[in-house]
């Protein structure tokens, strides 16, 4: 298995992923076999709406528990301890001024499977998540993303 089949994860994030699938596997298998015995209660399968919905969220339950089992299988806790702190690396918190807008953004730089814009947590797969890997403090960083080119200038690394 290459490298590039691995799912980099915090601990947290490991933990928290392990906990869903436990929670999807027991409690929520139940409540699904639970809504299907409920409507197949109410008769004739072929004309039963509420038994066809409750198939089609089983199907789609199912589907997120094999997404996590797979993303788990091939998981890998990332130790901070070894990587360079003077070195833009996945886990680096990353504070950017954009060269354009003068305003400034900070980032941790994460799997994929942890992105969150919104809390700001960008992929390292993303245009500026890979613009910013390997650089240092004060490299200017051009990356062509969906809303056009930026430039970004690297203020610190945490």
């Amino acid at each position: 298995m290459s490298g590039a089949n691995f799912v980099y994860l915090t601990k947290e994030r490991l933990v928290e992923l392990e906990k869903e699938l436990q929670e999807l596997k027991t409690v929520g298998r139940q409540q699904i076999a639970q809504k299907i015995a409920e409507a197949r209660s109410h008769g004739d399968l072929s004309e039963n709406a509420e038994y066809d919905a409750a198939k089609e969220e089983q199907g789609l339950f199912e589907l997120r528990i094999s997404k996590l089992e797979n993303i788990l299988s091939r998981a890998r806790v990332i130790d901070t301890s070894n990587l360079p702190l003077d070195q833009v690396h996945i886990l680096s918190k990353v504070v950017v001024k954009n060269l354009t807008n003068s305003n400034t953004y900070e980032y941790l730089l994460v799997s994929p499977e942890e992105a969150d814009f919104q809390a700001g947590k960008i992929s390292i797969t993303s245009p500026v998540g890979q613009g910013l890997m390997g650089k240092k403090v004060g490299d200017k960083v051009k990356v062509k993303a969906p809303a056009g080119m930026l430039e970004f200038e690297i203020i610190s690394i945490k």
